[in-house]
């Protein structure tokens, strides 16, 4: 099927590991060209390297807690290639704890990452998207759905990010700006391989353990993800908008 996804043009933020190098890959294997954004130039740029065999990626170093790093990084995406049609919101980290255990510090230093990280690049980008009628990808958690006990500020800054996709889906509407989100469950990452590193496992080890608690016996990879944020922001997904997606292998009771 063709995707409708050649000469399109996509950022994918914390694009230098996991679900985020994995969309970038499968957006330029498509035909669109990708800018991939991280706080580390270095890790950045290797990724870059790597996905350049896929089709055209280019790597612009931005933290998205800096607002005017998005502006700088939306600029330079349009001046390069002219136009934007796709923004994936990728960047975060998992953080799960008890609310006794959650100080203030924690709280915003998730929402400012997760959540307001994710309302600073829609707008930098939003002028441009609304010109072609682009495509806004949210990922977030099942968590944000369906929080469980020490689930700490992770769950609370997803719900927000669902909520925002609601919202904006509804808002944007007019402009024909698709906004989704993909709930993720347990993926392979590079920050799974170092929560198997904290516990003295091996990643064969780490992974098995995690998939018993899995509906499908196993850990997710970051390309099935990456397949399922491609296709929201593509052709074939032209009247999906307001919707979360969960690729959690059945883990969630949610919706």
């Amino acid at each position: 099927m063709d995707l409708g996804l050649a000469g399109k043009v996509a950022i994918v933020t914390g694009g230098s590991e996991g679900i985020g190098k994995a969309s970038a890959r499968q957006l330029a294997r498509e035909g669109a060209k990708v800018a991939i954004c991280a706080r580390r130039a270095d890790v950045l740029e290797q990724a870059a390297a790597e996905l350049r065999a896929a089709g055209e990626v280019v790597a612009i170093q931005a933290d998205v807690t800096r607002a005017a790093d998005l502006e700088r990084l939306v600029q330079q995406v349009v001046a390069r290639f002219g136009r934007l049609d796709i923004l994936v919101n990728n960047a975060g980290t998992s953080a799960a704890a008890s609310f006794e255990s959650t100080d203030d510090q924690a709280w915003a230093a998730d929402l400012d990452l997760k959540l307001y990280g994710a309302i600073r690049a829609i707008r930098a980008a939003l002028p441009h998207l609304k010109r072609e009628g682009g495509r806004i990808i949210n990922v977030t958690t099942p968590a944000g759905k369906q929080p469980g006990a020490r689930s700490l500020p992770t769950s609370v800054s997803r719900a927000a990010g669902i909520a925002l996709t609601k919202a904006l889906s509804k808002e944007f509407a007019d402009y024909h700006v698709l906004v989704n989100t993909v709930c993720v469950g347990v993926i392979k990452s590079a920050q799974q391989e170092r929560g198997a590193a904290r516990r003295g496992l091996s990643l064969e080890q780490y992974y098995a353990e995690l998939g018993k608690h899995v509906p499908l016996q196993r850990v997710g990879e970051a390309e099935e993800v990456a397949n399922v944020i491609t296709f929201l922001a593509s052709a074939a997904a032209s009247y999906v908008t307001g919707t979360s997606i969960n690729v959690d292998g059945g883990s969630s009771g949610a919706l």
